[in-house]
């Protein structure tokens, strides 16, 4: 079985100790544009199979034996997966992968720093790094501490950690937090999973005389079973791990000047990881980033294949070409403090039926139109 071996502690020198921490990991596919695929929480390496299927033309990983021929005989009939190696693997904490039992032990940086190690390990001097939900957010990490090692970047279904990993409060909401925390068979957590993973609309639709949601329960209890359930030392360690993420504006900055384009993806009704917030982190990440929100929950990638497929493949395709941030964005240029703190004065005094001196009014009349960018009316995107 593949592993990369990787530590938990660092030297003086910020070089990784080896103390037998392995990570789990596959590839698929061959060619010269190498993709690294980072999961979230509590999820495994092959909850990318929609996309490695998508990229490569094949589910078959490379170490087994009949990976080759697979990829062949798919090569003629999926011309956009040609030329695309792919790796995705399991995270500290799942899977295959070693569970550390301190929660010290995981937290994005630290994640970011495995998916590195596994560049190393495969001799990727660059790669397109994608990371969905926990992934994306080790992903911003990773792009932030070794810029040069990136190509571009994918964030789907993503926060930016902290308190903004905590769903809207309702009633819903919470009594399905209460059922994943209370799960302890594959039956109970495959139920409480297709609640978070994806929209109600897309469950209750027919596919032929079952709705989706009895088809895709019984895939979840299948693979659940074959897995196992996560260790606790590795389900409380991720959810530390997500609790501590946060971007400074310096790793922002980082990720903004590096030279690469970034896509945020997003599922509108994600009831994990809400969607203002993966805009907020885009316009932060203003004028690399693209917004691209779709008609789907937190598994975005699994409710809207053929659309986040096309977007990846989109994303690869601009940073072939060099692509300018100008021509690759889709959102408003970002405004100075002053017309934001102006627009908020003029929008509280006119609700309170106040007025405001006309020097106050033609210095931000002025700052507006001199600032006004001929993009700021575009909707962020679909």
């Amino acid at each position: 079985m593949p592993y990369c071996y990787v530590g938990t502690q660092q030297a003086t020198d910020d070089a990784q100790l080896n103390n037998g921490l392995k990570i789990f990991y596959r590839t698929y596919g061959h060619g010269p544009t190498k993709v690294l695929l980072i999961i979230g929480l509590a999820s495994t390496h092959d909850s990318w199979g929609p996309q490695i299927k998508g990229l490569t033309g094949t589910i078959i990983p490379n170490d087994d034996e009949t990976g080759i021929a697979d990829w062949n005989s798919c090569r003629d009939d999926n011309e956009n997966g040609s030329g695309i190696e792919v790796c995705a693997f399991d995270n500290r904490g799942m899977g295959r992968s070693s569970i550390p039992t301190r929660k010290s032990d995981y937290t994005t940086k630290i994640m970011a720093r495995d998916a590195t190690a596994l560049l190393n390990h495969l001799g990727w001097k660059k790669a397109h790094v994608f990371g969905h939900s926990m992934g994306a957010m080790i992903a911003c990490k990773l792009a932030a501490m070794v810029p040069d090692r990136v190509l571009s970047l994918a964030l789907l279904s993503v926060t930016g950690g902290g308190f903004q990993c905590f769903p809207k409060f309702d009633r819903q909401t919470f009594s399905i937090a209460y059922r994943f925390l209370k799960a302890k068979t594959p039956e109970q957590r495959a139920a409480v999973d297709l609640d978070t993973h994806y929209s109600k609309e897309y469950l209750e639709e027919n596919v032929g005389t079952d709705t989706r949601r009895s088809i895709l329960y019984q895939q979840y209890v299948k693979a659940i079973s074959a897995t196992g359930m996560q260790s606790s030392y590795g389900f409380e360690g991720q959810v530390n791990a997500c609790w501590r993420h946060k971007m400074t504006r310096t790793e922002l900055d980082l990720i903004r000047s590096a030279g690469f384009l970034v896509s945020v993806i997003h599922g509108r009704y994600d009831i994990i990881a809400q969607v203002y917030y993966a805009r907020r982190l885009a316009e932060r990440l203003h004028p690399v980033a693209r917004m691209i929100d779709l008609h789907g929950g937190h598994l975005v990638s699994h409710e809207r294949t053929k659309e986040v497929n096309q977007a990846l493949f989109y994303l690869i395709k601009a940073s072939e070409v060099k692509m300018s941030p100008r021509d690759w964005t889709n959102l408003p240029k970002k405004k100075s403090w002053w017309t934001e703190k102006s627009a908020s004065y003029f929008r509280s005094h006119r609700e309170s039926g106040g007025s405001v001196s006309f020097t106050c009014c033609g210095y931000g009349h002025l700052t507006r139109h001199s600032m006004k960018d001929p993009k700021e009316n575009q909707h962020v995107v679909n």
